[in-house]
Parts: C-alpha cells; sequence; structure tokens
C-alpha cells in the first residue's frame, strides 16, 4: 500500500507542477519554484515564533505568505528595470538570507532547519496520514497536493483564454482589456500553494524539477498550448511512475529517480522531437542539402 501512496504522491505533485510550469517556461519564469523554495524560510520562522508551535499548518500559512511577498517583490524589481533572472536572484538570496539569520538569532537551541520544515522525503509519505473521526483518511501529501492540483485545474481552466494570452503576448492582452498584472499574480499564487503544498512531504528537489523538466520537455514536443499541458502532465506522471521502481531497483533517493527519468525524457525531446529535435533537424538538412545537389545535377 506504501507504494500506492508514493506513487500518487509523485502523481500528483507531476500535474500541479506540470501545469502550471507550462506557464512558467513560456513566461521565462521556470526558476521561480527554486526562488520560492529558498525565500519561504523566514516565513517559516516567523509561524513557528508567532505561533511557538512547529505543526505544520502553521509552518505552511507562513511558508504561503512570503510565497506570496516573493513573486510580488520580483514583478516589482522587473518593472523597474531590474532583468527577471536578476529579480529572481536577488529576492530569494536575500530573503533567504534573512531566514537564515533569524534562525541563527532566534532558535539556536530548537530542530527548526530547512531539512526539518522545508526538505521532506517522498518516502515517509505513507506515515503522515490525517485522522478524522479516528478513521485514517490517508496521508496529508495526497490531500495537500490534490487541493493544490484541484485549485489550479478550477482557476486556469476558468480563466484559459486569459492566461494564454498573457503568457503569449502581454502587449496585447492588455490591448484588448485584460488585466494583465491580476493574472500575473493569479498565476504566481497558484505556483506559491503548488510549491509550498507539496515542499514539506515530498521535498524541493521534486517539486522544482516537476515545476521545469516535464514543461520543458511538453514545451519541444508541441506548438499548442492545449497539448503543452497535456504532455506535460503525462510526462511528469509517467516519470513519477518510473522512477520509483527504478529508485527501488537501485537503492537510490526515489525523488532523484523520478527527476533523472525526467531528464532522461528531456533528452530524448531534444534529440528526436519532430519540430525541436536536434537529430531530427540534422537529418532534414542532410535531405534538403542531397535534394539541392540532385537539382542542380
Amino acid at each position: 500500500m506504501s507504494t500506492f501512496w508514493i506513487i500518487l504522491t509523485g502523481v500528483l505533485v507531476a500535474s500541479t507542477c506540470g501545469i502550471v510550469g507550462c506557464f512558467l517556461v513560456l513566461r521565462k519564469m521556470a526558476m521561480i519554484g527554486d526562488a520560492i523554495s529558498h525565500s519561504v524560510l523566514p516565513g517559516i520562522v516567523i509561524a513557528f515564533l508567532i505561533s511557538g508551535s512547529r505543526d505544520s499548518l502553521f509552518m505552511l500559512l507562513g511558508a504561503a505568505v512570503l510565497g506570496l511577498i516573493t513573486v510580488f517583490l520580483i514583478q516589482l524589481f522587473h518593472q523597474s528595470g531590474v532583468q527577471s533572472d536578476a529579480s529572481i536572484g536577488v529576492v530569494f538570496t536575500a530573503l533567504f538570507a534573512v531566514g537564515v539569520l533569524l534562525i541563527s538569532m532566534y532558535t539556536r537551541n530548537i530542530d527548526l532547519d530547512l531539512d526539518c520544515v522545508l526538505y521532506g522525503e517522498i518516502a515517509y509519505v505513507p506515515w503522515n496520514t490525517i485522522q478524522l473521526a479516528g478513521i485514517d483518511i490517508g496521508p496529508k501529501a495526497v490531500w495537500g497536493v490534490g487541493l493544490a492540483l484541484l485549485l489550479s485545474v478550477i482557476v486556469i481552466t476558468a480563466f484559459y483564454k486569459q492566461f494564454k494570452i498573457c503568457a503569449f503576448d502581454p502587449a496585447m492582452a492588455a490591448a484588448v482589456g485584460i488585466p494583465v498584472a491580476l493574472f500575473h499574480y493569479l498565476l504566481m499564487g497558484l505556483v506559491s500553494v503548488s510549491t509550498v503544498a507539496s515542499f514539506e512531504s515530498v521535498g524541493a528537489i521534486l517539486v522544482v524539477g516537476m515545476l521545469v523538466v516535464p514543461p520543458a520537455t511538453a514545451y519541444l514536443l508541441t506548438e499548442r498550448l492545449s497539448l503543452m499541458i497535456v504532455y506535460s502532465v503525462i510526462i511528469g506522471s509517467s516519470s513519477s511512475v518510473i522512477g520509483y521502481y527504478v529508485a527501488s531497483v537501485l537503492d537510490a533517493s526515489i525523488a532523484g529517480s523520478m527527476i533523472s527519468v525526467a531528464g532522461g525524457l528531456f533528452l530524448l525531446a531534444l534529440l528526436f522531437s519532430p519540430t525541436h529535435g536536434v537529430i531530427i533537424r540534422k537529418l532534414k538538412q542532410k535531405r534538403w542539402v542531397q535534394s539541392d545537389i540532385s537539382e542542380s545535377a
């Protein structure tokens, strides 16, 4: 049964991150998930200082608030003329440093660090369950990530056209009356909720990897956003299933194996994609050259 819960959690994380990750890849903000994974640390520490408890709910709330502040600051700096990648780097390193300072100043004698409050391990998912009226209703990670997935699906389905136009042509979106800033923050809010809901249970490596690698692979396979989202979910879910069994055979990290499989699928797409594949393009160029030579002859 533990195998089922681990694989299900991996598939849910892949689906949640894969959906919002497509929009991040199109907007050239793929590393925003990595930024959030570091910058939420002050929120976790502040939540502990206010509540005096290491209860997961308080930690998640504190992390979610800092996640939203992170994306707000990144956008603010970008609008002020700072390049997008530089904005991400400045914000997440500064906030992460603040979190480290808070830990060193106020929680020296308490077991409160990144390993215990942020970087989870997917192998432990089946044993961290929720009890409702004395009944075990399943792992907390499944419910948390499942709700984040449901929220993402509802919001993106309801405003798919707006998100699509804002991703491809923000100037056009503004010209036709779409509130670009509102949908930017709405998307970043979904990214923050999706990542924070997954961090504690499955770890930052799996979350950040699923935000970037499956969407980037799907980007190489299609030029339609709807198909890109579907491919991203399928690739991420397949990577989770295959990665689990690879980890079982190799006795290795489950999260690391899942992302390694996703990386292998990306490499295959990079080489053999019908439109962007390196090898396919070389073969097409060779055929064109041979065709030109035969016509000249």
